[in-house]
């Protein structure tokens, strides 16, 4: 047989699914997995294609031209290391190793410096997508050592997604772990952006007593505008889906209790470490740890009481606030987070391409949407521009929406509805906006229990008050 052109390690659903992509578009593909099932299952997927499953991974290796490029798509932590200590011995100067799991990008560095000396490439690529990305076409978020990207370039950019116009939705990110980081910020506007559409979800169910077709309807229709993008196409279709047991609305039948796989945590954790603010970030993040007291939560609604009875809206008058509303949240969303990888460009001395980022998630990934194509225009005009919310544009829809997003946190918070993701977004606008803010009285305070000290306006220095005496 002729020598493959990748290995893949971890054949379950996106390994699975990658591999298919990468045949169709041409390359040879070998994949192993420690399970016997899935390396069967495999071979009787690719049944007479250019692919096929090794019985161990010398064999894999073995099978792959030279010098060889090999895939892991194994959960992220303790089986990475342990694939990275088996493949080491086989390997030798000028393999590339690519690591396309949900990888904490410090873990990738870690790796990257132990590699060092030994001439084996290393990258970190962000995958997003999902099952049918990996298999119709992904965004890969691509980083690590920079000899490798001319190797995989050709396959990468063949088997990503692409834009309306025609470019693959897979670029360089830069050195060390920025590809997995670029891919942690990813999900950490998702976690932002789901948390919103599922406010605006409540608001409309308990608020304007709105069935889920209805509300289908709405989502669709707002797809058609400016918050086009593949959460709101979704959202449409799962609440027009029905259970054929019982013909009810699904989402009425599940269990109101989201899990988490970690990137959204590890990206408000890192906005911490950084001094990022990124509020609407952390507090998606939150809604999902408060959803997972389910039990608990169903015993404080007996005991907790909540907003005095109020008038029930006009949905009329609601439903165009609200879409202007969610339009707002989720810039804001995303200015955070293009925040964090500013921040993060700054400390580790990437040069992190950011319109190049934004081009990336306009298809294939979770969080593409219409506005990404203005958020590419504002950073490729303004390539330091300090936030997204500073680029006329975006300064100028914030301008047009900010007064029903502060319309519709108002709305949550007289009924008593609980919208985390909304009001975040807007005390982060209203912060960011803000020319003076009550930190002044901070330090004061810290000063007077810590003598922590504080600068004045009116001179230069740092400056310490007896405040009792």
């Amino acid at each position: 047989m002729q020598p493959m052109d990748i290995g893949l390690i971890g054949l379950g659903v996106m390994g699975e699914n990658l591999a298919l992509n990468l045949e169709r578009n041409g390359f040879s593909v070998c994949g192993f997995d420690l399970d016997a099932g899935k390396r069967q299952s495999f071979g009787a997927r690719t049944h007479g294609l250019r692919a096929q499953a090794a019985a161990s991974l010398a064999a894999m290796v073995d099978a792959l031209h030279s010098p060889r490029c090999l895939w892991l798509m194994v959960p992220a932590g303790a089986a990475v290391d342990a694939v990275l200590t088996d493949l080491r011995p086989l390997l030798r100067a000028g393999d590339v190793v690519m690591d396309g799991g949900n990888t904490l990008y410090t873990d990738t560095q870690r790796r990257m410096r132990a590699l060092e000396g030994t001439g084996i490439l290393y990258v970190g690529a962000g995958v997003s997508g999902g099952e049918e990305g990996a298999l119709r076409g992904p965004a890969l978020m691509p980083g690590g050592h920079a000899a490798a990207w001319p190797r995989l370039q050709p396959m990468l950019q063949a088997i990503a997604a692409k834009t309306d116009d025609g470019q693959p939705c897979c670029d360089w990110m830069g050195p060390g772990g920025s590809g997995h980081f670029v891919k942690m910020v990813h999900n950490g506007i998702e976690y932002a952006d789901m948390q919103t559409i599922c406010e605006a979800y409540a608001l409309m169910h308990q608020l304007l007593d709105m069935r889920p077709a209805e509300m289908s309807a709405v989502f669709r229709h707002w797809n058609e505008g400016e918050l086009a993008s593949y959460l709101i196409g979704i959202t449409a279709d799962i609440l027009a889906h029905t259970d054929p047991e019982t013909g009810e609305p699904m989402v009425d039948l599940i269990l109101d209790t989201a899990e988490q796989k970690g990137t959204g945590k590890w990206a408000s954790q890192v906005a911490l470490d950084l001094g990022v603010t990124a509020p609407t970030i952390a507090n998606a993040v939150f809604a999902r740890t408060v959803s997972a007291l389910q039990a608990e939560r169903v015993k404080a609604a007996q005991v907790l009481s909540g907003a005095d009875a109020q008038p029930l809206p006009d949905r009329h008058t609601v439903l165009p606030r609200l879409e202007r509303a969610l339009l707002a949240a989720k810039i804001c969303a995303y200015a955070q987070g293009f925040s964090l990888l500013r921040a993060a460009d700054r400390e580790h001395q990437w040069q992190l391409p950011m319109g190049t980022v934004a081009s990336v998630w306009r298809a294939g990934c979770i969080i593409r949407a219409r506005l990404l194509q203005d958020i590419r225009r504002a950073f490729e005009g303004a390539p330091d521009l300090d936030n997204l919310l500073m680029d006329p544009h975006f300064a100028g829809v914030m301008a047009r929406c900010q007064q029903d997003l502060r319309e519709v946190v108002a709305l949550g918070a007289l009924h008593g509805v609980a919208v985390p993701s909304f009001m975040s977004a807007l005390g982060y606008y209203d912060a960011y906006r803000s020319a003076r803010l009550p930190a002044n009285l901070l330090q004061a305070q810290r000063d007077y229990f810590g003598a922590h000290t504080y600068q004045r306006l009116d001179k230069p220095g740092h400056f310490h008050t007896r405040w009792n005496g």
